[in-house]
């Protein structure tokens, strides 16, 4: 029976391993390209469906692809992680939406499959496959919420696709209420 201190470390690296997962779907959506860089090591390969390649590569290629909406998200969902010492064999389901001005808006589901490498104590992506397993367009009227509830676009708090996201706000400024 593994003690308490491998275990814990075991824990930490398994937290490690999907903060880099999160910080790439927030570098994506944020069209932040150095939080996206900071998850793969020099020598990674990215095979991306129609793209294969180097990681600033595929940044570049990630860009011209995510500009091409108006919003994105990237949902990290089901995650598995075979630790094995300083490698690990991950598989994680993923939810893209993209948000298109006239419609329709893009969806795409599937799986990152990711070798990842600890150097230096620091976890990072080394190699993946990503398996897109299903791609769908979203009609407008589809996703057409209740009047009542429709956020627009004079909302007071807009998502921003940069570091004036309010997400990078610490701490994040929420509105005041109105007084009585």
């Amino acid at each position: 029976m593994p003690d308490f201190d491998s275990k814990l470390a075991e824990m930490v690296d398994r937290h490690e391993i999907h903060q880099v997962l999160l910080r790439y779907a927030r570098g994506l959506d944020r069209l932040d390209n150095e939080l996206v860089r900071s998850c793969y090591w020099d020598d990674a390969i990215e095979d991306h469906g129609h793209f294969v390649g180097r990681p600033d590569d595929f940044i570049r290629w990630a860009d011209g692809t995510t500009l091409m909406f108006e919003a994105t998200q990237h949902a990290i969902l089901n995650h598995v992680c075979d630790l094995q010492g300083d490698e690990a064999f991950c598989e994680t389901y993923y939810h893209f939406s993209g948000v298109t001005a006239e419609g329709p808006n893009f969806m795409s589901t599937g799986r990152y499959v990711d070798h990842f490498r600890k150097r230096g104590g620091e976890w990072r992506i080394a190699g993946r496959v990503t398996v897109v397993e299903g791609t769908y367009d979203v009609p407008k009227a589809a996703l057409a919420p209740h009047p009542d509830t429709a956020y627009t676009p004079e909302e007071p708090c807009q998502a921003t696709r940069d570091r004036g996201d309010i997400s990078y706000h610490r701490p994040p400024a929420p509105r005041r209420p109105a007084e009585g």
